[in-house]
């Protein structure tokens, strides 16, 4: 008589045989879907959230929020213009220079901008399930810290 075979967790999805690095990119997709939907909600997109950010010391021309964001002077342009639409920001010619374009973030905005940033420090809603959310923050970190010691 044959021993029976040892049960194993049920692997429904076949999760379990993925290999690491798509189990991380799954994962991070999932989070980002997840975030772009708290964003929608609040009227923005991750580009809007930065561009708030850059106008939290003050008004900006939209050169100098693109240079600060690290996309082109286009990109900008269209990202505030969907931010002023939804009344996060004003934009108007700049005194010294009629050429550019000054951007002020509105009380609207700076709220909004407040809000997303505490949600985004909320660690719990995006680990809920997890049974040890700290150790896998530290992972996280590790791997981080390993792939650019590494040079990746």
């Amino acid at each position: 008589m044959s021993q029976p075979e040892p049960t194993r967790p049920v692997d429904v999805d076949g999760f379990r045989s993925w290999p690491t690095g798509r189990l991380l990119s799954t994962a991070a997709r999932l989070v980002e879907h997840s975030w772009e939907e708290v964003l929608r909600a609040h009227g923005t997109t991750h580009a809007g959230l930065i561009a708030l950010h850059t106008l939290t010391d003050g008004p900006r021309s939209q050169r100098d929020m693109a240079r600060a964001c690290r996309v082109t002077d286009q990109t900008m342009s269209r990202t505030v213009e969907r931010l002023e639409r939804g009344g996060f920001v004003t934009r108007a010619t700049d005194p010294g220079d009629e050429r550019r374009q000054r951007v002020t973030i509105t009380p609207s905005g700076r709220d909004t901008y407040t809000r997303l940033l505490a949600l985004e420090q909320d660690d719990e809603s995006l680990t809920s399930g997890v049974s040890d959310p700290a150790a896998l923050r530290a992972l996280l970190i590790e791997l981080i810290n390993a792939r650019r010691e590494s040079g990746a």
